[in-house]
């Protein structure tokens, strides 16, 4: 991940102790352009060797010498994709939050599982010890729930890995915390995020910006507004509940959504939770009532049959409700979309152009439809990144999920640039 947007993997070792920072699939190609991913988790081990996408780290996915610990960052596929791989007696440390949106994601979104039996959780700003190391995590904001910074500390060095953060959205206290803890100590290197060096910022709207152009088009809408979006990414999940919320529709979750919100319910107490005349109701894909559907994904469906809600109720009022639609559903609309429906398009641009939106695009046309993009970005921007390197300022800055590593020499003097697989040593 040191030339590239995903696909992050970073061994930290002293003498006698190993840990891994995300073990991740690679996103795109060295030309920039979108890899398959559903393609890319069908491989073999043997087959990602051969095609030079899985990092060779020594007892990491079979033999002797298997590393302390895998430490994840969030549940994003480009820092969790390759888990499945590695050897399955290597503790996995991450927040509660990441354990509950892979577990989400392994029976929604074919992503990976974490193992009960490998997950130790990392409670925010509760060092755990491993090895040699002093490992302490702190909450960040990311376009997914329960993302970690980590500090890791031996031998008198400290590293501070990033993960993936943003400072625009609706949590920017927390960095304002890590800076606030970080700034007596000295961090000797700082592992960097800097996707937005070599991606355009796009919509640098903050979350609450973001949440009123969402409500706007809602209550411009007069028909059906589909909301397309990860309902991983909790902010967003928010934004389009609270914008349902104002302009007096109801909020139609699908089985996804509503399992997430059901998992956060204890975390987040202000998401309201699906009842059969509330605010939100839950709608049942055609493709989750196949007899082959998976016994885990079956028992979702049945926990929340109270709050159902059938597609011809939706189709008899389109103008009520706001909901949440996946490219997937639109076989579900056998007599097609109605009239004038509004779809928000609340996810990275590139995926949009992907051919499996064409259908999507060419049913909405024909009823006369249109298509919204509503959307900002989960990393930190460019000159956000300047900003809280310079509050955290660390001795050496090492750029990680970029793909124009060197543009932080246009604002840092002390950057050490690492090419795949070089290694680098710490010392005072």
């Amino acid at each position: 991940g040191t030339q590239e947007v995903g696909g992050s993997c970073i061994e930290v070792s002293t003498d006698n102790s190993r840990i891994i920072l995300d073990i991740g699939l690679p996103l795109f190609d060295r030309n920039r352009q979108a890899l398959d991913s559903f393609k890319i988790r069908k491989m073999t081990k043997e087959q990602l060797r051969n095609e030079g996408l899985l990092p060779e780290v020594p007892g990491l996915y079979e033999g002797a010498g298997e590393p302390d610990a895998i430490l994840l960052s969030h549940a994003h596929m480009d820092h969790t994709g390759l888990l499945e791989h590695c050897q399955s007696q290597i503790p996995v440390y991450a927040s509660s939050g990441t354990s509950k949106m892979m577990l989400a994601g392994s029976l929604f979104a074919a992503q990976v599982e974490l193992s009960r039996e490998q997950f130790c959780e990392v409670e925010p700003e509760s060092p755990v010890t491993i090895g040699d190391f002093k490992i302490t995590g702190f909450p960040v904001d990311h376009s997914i729930y329960g993302c970690l910074a980590y500090l890791i500390e031996a031998e008198g060095q400290s590293i501070l890995y990033s993960g993936d953060l943003r400072s625009h959205g609706r949590k920017p206290g927390m960095n304002r915390r890590l800076i606030e803890v970080l700034q007596d100590k000295t961090i000797h290197v700082m592992l960097m995020e800097g996707t937005h060096f070599g991606f355009p910022d796009g919509n640098t709207k903050n979350e609450y910006e973001l949440e009123e152009d969402i409500t706007e088009l809602v209550l411009e809408s007069e028909s059906l507004v589909l909301a397309s979006f990860s309902p991983q990414h909790v902010d967003r999940l928010v934004a389009f509940i609270r914008a349902a919320i104002k302009t007096k529709r109801i909020f139609v979750a699908d089985v996804y959504t509503a399992f997430i919100m059901y998992l956060l319910k204890n975390e987040i107490p202000t998401i309201p939770q699906p009842k059969s005349a509330g605010l939100v109701r839950v709608y049942v894909p055609e493709s989750l009532r196949q007899p082959n559907t998976r016994r885990g994904r079956v028992k979702q469906v049945e926990r929340f049959e109270h709050a159902e809600i059938k597609l011809d109720e939706i189709m008899q009022s389109p103008e009520k409700y706001v909901m949440v639609f996946r490219s997937s559903m639109l076989d579900d609309f056998k007599e097609g979309l109605p009239q004038e429906v509004c779809c928000l398009y609340s996810r990275w641009h590139g995926y949009l152009e992907q051919s499996g939106w064409d259908s999507t695009r060419d049913s909405i046309g024909q009823v006369d439809g249109t298509i919204h993009e509503v959307h900002t970005s989960g990393h930190i921007l460019s000159a956000d990144i300047v900003r809280l390197v310079q509050n955290i300022n660390p001795q050496t800055i090492i750029p990680v999920h970029t793909f124009e590593p060197g543009r932080f020499r246009e604002h840092f003097e002390n950057v050490q640039l690492l090419q795949d697989g070089e290694p680098f040593l710490v010392e005072p």
